[in-house]
């Protein structure tokens, strides 16, 4: 395809309205025409290495022709059917089978939606309904932490701890709350003589509850590792004294695995690397690696059974469209049936150490100040000064912009840049990320 043809798409394409959207972040897109692999192939001619994976979701690479036969064959038997109550399917069927207690025990119900907003709000939504029946109306507020993400419905983007997702869709919903993240490079607690970072940012959730009152708090929602806030990675005594908190005080614990579902930490879920689950856990992106759209909750048995013996006048009237689409549902058998096969979530380990201890190379640079990974999902972040740690968005958006130069994709959030490749990558498509930002970063002059 030609410039001029390409060009002639990109005006078409001002027709659509993109997510996150402003017309400066849009002025020369990239339209991709195809994947393969680690992969995407421009209209215009551009190879270029995807770091992302997407959307941190396409786990099992692009041009997968199992997914693509799995869909092809599910849509030429039963491409949709509803799944509202009376009705159901059988990949639906199978996939909330394949599910049960296959990320926590005791997480053996599951619900569909689409993607990680509607998994969200889904939960959210479950929460406030588990503690009526409960007869416990009262607890409807939600903790979470600054710096999250957590979706775009309503309620997910004032559980999202990012001011810029607020901003233009006030006011605010009432019952959220933010605590600080446990930021090991940028903490902005206070810490008491030897106390650890996750001693002191857990401290901040039982100070929250106390502050807003137990008996207000439906629930707290964390990413295991924060993706959009600037990948941290917390310390490991966070997420256990997180849990004893939660059970302390009767707060349910919300799982966000949207993005460290489905092997991209190194475990299948992220939480086992502290030995934690949750009440509830939100998931999406990587159970499918993108090729269709699903997402969903899984929910204790505890929560199950407070939705099973309720009342048909206290029914759990809630669920969307697509819930268990049995397209989606097709694919997302077939996509864990390739990642248990090629064990990806320990190549997600082993080639995340590789991509790890490579970007750590990158710190001689004099604006790379940290450089943090969990698996498959690494963060460098960019400071003006590596004495005081200023952040630098502005120069991590000029390195952003060389590596798409050098044929490198990957998300510059804030200052720090973000790399969550897909888990079928190779060691020397690894060692390819690491060269190509190194040479981007030598280009730049300070």
């Amino acid at each position: 395809m030609s410039k001029q043809d390409t060009l002639n798409l990109i005006e078409k394409d001002r027709k659509q309205l993109h997510p996150v959207y402003h017309p400066k972040s849009h002025i020369d897109p990239l339209v991709i025409e195809r994947g393969e692999g680690v992969w995407l192939y421009t209209s215009d001619g551009q190879k270029i290495l995807d770091g992302m994976a997407g959307l941190w979701n396409v786990n099992v690479g692009y041009g997968n022709e199992e997914l693509a036969r799995a869909a092809y064959e599910q849509m030429k038997q039963l491409a949709f059917t509803s799944n509202f109550a009376g009705m159901t399917n059988l990949p639906s069927i199978l996939l909330a089978d394949k599910l049960a207690s296959f990320a926590y025990e005791g997480l053996n119900t599951t619900f569909f939606a689409s993607g990680g907003s509607e998994a969200n709000d889904s939960a959210f939504k479950t929460a406030r309904y588990y503690w009526k029946r409960k007869g416990k109306p009262g607890k409807y507020k939600v903790i979470a932490r600054k710096g999250a993400y957590h979706g775009v419905t309503l309620a997910a983007t004032f559980a999202t701890g990012l001011e810029k997702y607020h901003t233009m869709f006030g006011p605010a919903i009432d019952g959220f709350v933010h605590i600080s993240a446990p930021n090991p490079y940028r903490f902005d607690g206070k810490l008491e003589p030897n106390e650890t970072i996750g001693h002191a940012a857990a401290g901040l959730l039982e100070a929250a509850i106390l502050r807003e009152g137990a008996d207000t708090v439906a629930a707290f929602i964390a990413e295991p590792v924060m993706g959009v806030g600037g990948v941290i990675i917390p310390p490991d005594d966070y997420f256990p004294l997180i849990r004893n908190i939660c059970d302390k005080y009767e707060i349910l614990f919300i799982a966000d695995e949207v993005i460290t579902g489905f092997g991209r930490t190194g475990e299948w879920f992220a939480l086992k690397h502290w030995g934690v689950k949750p009440d509830i856990l939100s998931f999406a992106k990587g159970i499918t690696s993108g090729y269709a759209q699903l997402g969903g909750i899984q929910l204790s048995d505890s929560i199950r059974e407070t939705i099973e013996s309720a009342s048909e006048s206290e029914a759990w009237m809630h669920g969307y469209t697509y819930s268990g689409h049995a397209t989606a549902c097709a694919v997302g058998l077939k996509n864990i049936e390739i990642m248990e096969r090629e064990d990806f979530p320990s190549r997600a380990k082993i080639l995340g150490k590789r991509l790890l201890d490579g970007l750590q190379t990158l710190k001689e640079f004099s604006f790379v100040g940290d450089v943090r990974g969990l698996g498959l999902v690494c963060g460098v972040e960019i400071v003006s000064n590596k004495e005081d740690r200023t952040p630098d968005p502005g120069m991590a958006m000029r390195i952003f912009k060389a590596a798409q130069a050098h044929g490198l994709r990957s998300r510059p959030l804030g200052n720090t840049l973000a790399f969550a490749p897909p888990l079928a990558i190779t060691e020397d498509e690894v060692d390819e990320i690491v060269k190509r930002l190194g040479a981007s970063m030598d280009g730049i002059k300070i």
